[in-house]
């Protein structure tokens, strides 16, 4: 578990201190009236020397230092290791310095330096007194840099200050226009259009780069870039995962996304919607479907697979998919142990785990409870349903009926079943018994229960089923005769009057059959009251409109739904992890060491994101200020990103890290668009990304921003800018995913079938964002420019630069077609004139005129490559794709060379 992690930055300059060896002088040190800080000079020297042997994981001698108590306590000898105010009498101290390889600590590994003794030294000296780590100290309002500056905003005195700390001054602004397509890529993902670039060029308004910030926040495609960064986060894939990693329909939680943040969502509402919003009062359709956030989770179709292991590995994800992306830290691990370096407990992971464990989705088949999404005709019958429930029965009816109509929970699913006699559970999935066959239903609630709902399917007549109380030979509650159905059925059986929880018998028949075959497939039930108004004229057809509306098949999407009172699940402790292995029970709360649960919140998963997004919480906003910040400059303040605790990377900025997480939950109330707007505003952010020697040498990875961000695209970017660039971009937004060129035989779903069908009606020209995403083979370009398998969450793309990068952009057919079309208007806007269709393209791609050296270099390239067409015509059809009828037909395909090599500038696929 142990990883070595460097707690400065590339900054630092490292002092090589010469301290005289020798017991006296140490202790001598000790006397220095210099505090020692806990958190930035004794817990990382305890984490690179000790804690793995004396942490979470292990705790040898009976010693750890992972917590105060623990480390102040007794140890296996009796006695304990640290006495504070005497680093003499402590054997922690003793050891440290100790002559004898035998006894000196650590005994693996080099020991440490004298000046890390230095430090434990007068630690202890001090008192010993443990701090808290800066991530987990709620932000404070930080008052701004009193400095001048002669442009730029709060973000800026920041900055200087920092600068001028450093010896170092701000650079120049950028041009405009470069200026401008940065802009526009960050805010949108996409470069600017030829209109708003003509428009900035020839503004001359003083405040025209502050309003073409304002469009680019209100335009359709923000929401897009900013969802692409999401769903890597969530997850979200067009697929289950695992070995079968069959398709699955949940594309309208992405434009879900989409919209939360063309609307500019507060982030404290974003997640609550994503994390509880079915438990909201009565929650919207939008609502139900942000909880698809977590139905994101893969699950396991294969047959033979055990559901309940798999719905527990699905919410073990939850738990630390949620960590990770609202609060930063690594939690995985304390599935097995106490959190090797940060203050989280064994206990603390189930107990979060809890939040999260009490919903109904349980790894089936048909994934679900999935929110059905009626077409108009069926909306209204379920208004007529509703209507009628609301007049004859009680708020609450009311709002059952409807709930149930949504989701269709609860039901208990076949894989509950036990005791099967002469039957099975059919490829782990459906229950299956034979003649005179039956399975238990253990321990169903019938209280106040009318009617029993089934869903089965059979091609067979003379069948049936017989429902007995707890036992094979216990007195016979139904007994229905099961009609031959085209396809699954849902029926209604009416139950007796039954009193509180029981085993349910359940009886198949059908002598008819031949005895290896099953009298039918069952997949759930389900135990409902009559609806209100029996026996008043029109409730036949009400309760047949019901039956209909159950067994209809609309779209849908996963969703999450909490359990009934009734199916609340215990959640226990895992020993070791093992899910197989229970232990104690535990109850929902929150670690100790972060902020209090709120006083009046619910201990559910309602309450749990009402936690996150509480003001007192110390990492939500800073770990979103974060990933905004590293989204725009391509590091954030804390460079790991995914990791705040003690073993990531500490800020850059500390105090503008504070300044802005306080100014995002309380000036700005969550919203991330004047956020964002804040950041671009910055003169930080507007600098040249031009370099020299001084800023190479001193701060080469820019952490100090004494220069403008300059980083390659994301895998997105750089198939949008490229479909903008050659006008081929569709614009359209939502939707179902789509399928641009892939190679074929990269799908080879043997089991199914399922195969990969190029589009070719325009949708294959939509952003990277729609394009279909499969766990198991993702979208091969995008792969390699560093994208997510999204089989997990990933909080960071850590770039690359391979040569398979140039392999795509130079090769790949997506990248040829748009290289084609950016040629078709380089022939037409240049005429006869080749150059002037070089010129046009370079600035059509970069928003800038050619300069003389790269006209050159281009030149050449158009004369060899039309020299080559014209001698092998067939070649050029082979680069168009297509026989091209034109005259012009080589000095097409020969500026089609020219523009791929435009379309693969490192300037081209770099922000800069």
């Amino acid at each position: 578990m142990k990883k070595t992690m460097f707690h400065f930055s590339t900054l630092r300059i490292t002092v090589s201190l010469t301290i005289t060896v020798g017991a006296g002088l140490l202790f001598a040190a000790c006397h220095t009236d210099k505090k020692v800080d806990f958190s930035t000079e004794v817990k990382p020297v305890l984490n690179k020397h000790c804690i793995s042997c004396h942490g979470g994981v292990k705790q040898n001698g009976g010693f750890s230092v992972l917590f105060r108590e623990e480390a102040l306590g007794i140890t296996k000898s009796g006695k304990p290791a640290i006495i504070p105010g005497h680093p003499e009498k402590s054997e922690f101290i003793r050891r440290l310095t100790c002559k004898d390889p035998k006894e000196r600590m650590p005994q693996k590994g080099e020991p440490l330096t004298n000046a890390e003794i230095d430090i434990l030294t007068r630690w202890v000296k001090q008192g010993a007194e443990w701090g808290e780590h800066w991530a987990y100290i709620s932000p404070k309002n930080v008052p701004v840099p009193d400095i001048t500056i002669t442009n730029g905003n709060e973000i800026d005195h920041f900055i200087q200050e920092k600068l001028k700390q450093e010896g170092l001054k701000p650079s120049p602004e950028a041009d405009k226009m470069t200026l401008l397509r940065r802009v526009s890529l960050d805010l949108t993902g996409l470069p600017p259009t030829p209109e708003m670039a003509q428009q900035f060029a020839a503004s001359t308004d003083e405040h025209a780069y502050e309003k073409i910030v304002d469009s680019l926040l209100q335009s359709p495609h923000y929401g897009e870039r900013w969802a692409a960064m999401w769903l890597d986060l969530a997850r979200y894939s067009d697929t289950k995962g695992y070995e079968r990693d069959d398709s699955r329909k949940i594309w309208r939680y992405r434009d879900w996304v989409i919209d939360a943040f063309n609307s500019d969502m507060p982030y404290d509402s974003f997640t609550i919607e994503q994390l509880a919003g079915d438990l909201l009062p009565d929650p919207t359709r939008d609502q139900l479907i942000a909880t698809a956030f977590n139905r994101n989770t893969m699950t396991n179709d294969e047959g033979g697979t055990q559901d309940e292991e798999f719905r527990t590995a699905a919410v073990m994800d939850r738990v630390s998919t949620t960590m990770d992306v609202f609060q930063g830290v690594t939690i995985a691990c304390v599935q097995c142990h106490s959190h090797p370096y940060d203050p989280f407990r064994f206990e603390d992971y189930y107990k979060l785990m809890a939040f999260l464990n009490n919903t109904r989705d349980e790894d089936t088949h048909m994934e679900h409870p999935k929110l059905r999404l009626y077409d108009s005709v069926s909306t209204a019958e379920v208004k007529k349903v509703s209507d009628w429930v609301a007049q004859n029965g009680t708020t609450q009816q009311a709002k059952d009926i409807q709930e149930f109509l949504k989701v269709l929970e609860p039901k208990v699913h076949a894989h509950v079943a036990d005791n099967y006699i002469n039957g099975a559970l059919l490829d782990t999935k459906y229950m299956g018994i034979r003649n005179n066959g039956s399975c238990r239903l253990p321990k169903q609630n019938l209280e106040g229960k009318t009617q029993l709902l089934m869903n089965y399917w059979t091609g067979s007549k003379g069948g049936s089923v017989e429902f007995r109380l707890d036992s094979l030979n216990g007195r016979t509650i139904i007994k229905h005769t099961l009609a031959p159905t085209n396809g699954r059925l849902a029926i209604s059986m009416p139950l007796p009057p039954v009193t509180g929880t029981h085993d349910l018998y359940l009886i198949f028949r059908n002598p008819s059959l031949n005895p290896a075959d099953a009298v039918c497939s069952v997949e759930w039930f389900a135990y409902r009251d009559d609806i209100p108004g029996k026996g008043k004229p029109g409730y036949d057809q009400i309760n047949n409109t019901w039956l209909t509306l159950i067994n209809q098949n609309p779209d849908d999407v996963p969703v999450m739904i909490e359990n009934p009172p009734v199916m609340a699940r215990v959640t226990n402790v895992f020993e070791r992890g093992n899910w197989m292995v229970k232990g104690k029970a535990v109850t929902p709360d929150v670690p100790h060491s972060l902020n209090p649960f709120p006083a009046k919140a619910p201990r559910n998963r309602l309450g749990f994101a009402m936690w996150l997004t509480d003001t007192k919480n110390p990492l939500t906003a800073r770990v979103m200020v974060n990933r905004l910040w590293e989204q725009i400059f391509g590091t954030g303040i804390v460079e790991t990103i995914e990791d705040f605790g003690t073993q990531g990377f500490t800020p850059s900025h500390p105090e503008l890290l504070d300044y802005l997480a306080y100014q995002f939950m309380h000036k700005y109330k969550w919203h991330v668009k004047p956020m964002l707007r804040e950041i671009v505003l910055s003169a930080a952010y507007k600098q040249s990304s031009a370099s020299t020697p001084e800023l190479q040498e001193k701060d080469p990875a820019n952490r100090l921003l004494a220069r403008g961000p300059h980083f390659r695209l994301t895998a997105e970017e750089v198939r949008d800018q490229a479909l903008t660039v050659s006008g081929l971009l569709n614009r359209q937004l939502h939707g179902p995913s789509i399928m641009p060129y892939q190679p074929d035989n990269i799908w080879q779903s043997v089991w199914s079938g399922a195969y990969w069908k190029t589009a070719d009606d325009g949708n294959q020209y939509r952003r990277a964002v729609y394009v279909f995403q499969k766990r198991t083979s993702p979208y091969p370009s995008m792969l390699s420019f560093d994208g997510s398998s999204r089989e997990v969450c990933l909080q960071r793309r850590i770039r690359t630069n391979t040569p398979l990068q140039a392999l795509v952009t130079l090769n790949d057919p997506v990248y040829v077609e748009t290289a084609a079309s950016l040629a078709r208007h380089m022939l037409k806007n240049g005429g006869n004139d080749a150059t002037a269709g070089i010129r046009w393209g370079y600035q059509t791609a970069m928003y800038k005129p050619l300069p003389e050296n790269k006209l050159k270099v281009l030149q050449t390239l158009y004369k060899q490559a039309l020299a080559e067409y014209k001698q092998k015509p067939a070649e050029a059809d082979k680069l168009l794709q297509h026989k091209d009828n034109t005259p012009q037909k080589a000095e097409l395909a020969a500026l089609t060379v020219v523009a791929n090599a435009i379309m693969n500038l490192d300037e081209f696929l770099t922000k800069s």
